[in-house]
């Protein structure tokens, strides 16, 4: 294995563990349901979901990057 799989492999970790820490918007009961809430519909990210959101971006970018480039080499 070459040291970009290595970098795919470890992007890949970040990116499951900095989705897990995120707290989800939908509530559990409403998933098996189906209903929809519309009450926080409308509220803005700040102070650490922001950057979490942030950061997953930048993994997920950078997870398609590598990945790319580990097909292309």
């Amino acid at each position: 294995m070459y040291w970009y799989h290595w970098l795919l492999f470890a992007l890949s970790l970040f990116l499951i563990i900095i989705v897990m820490v995120q707290e989800s918007k939908d509530d559990v009961k409403n998933t098996f349901s189906g209903e929809k809430s519309d009450l926080f519909k409308n509220q803005k990210q700040r102070g650490a979901e922001l950057l979490l959101t942030r950061i997953s971006v930048g993994i997920s970018v950078a997870f398609v990057a590598v990945a790319i480039l580990a097909l292309v080499l």
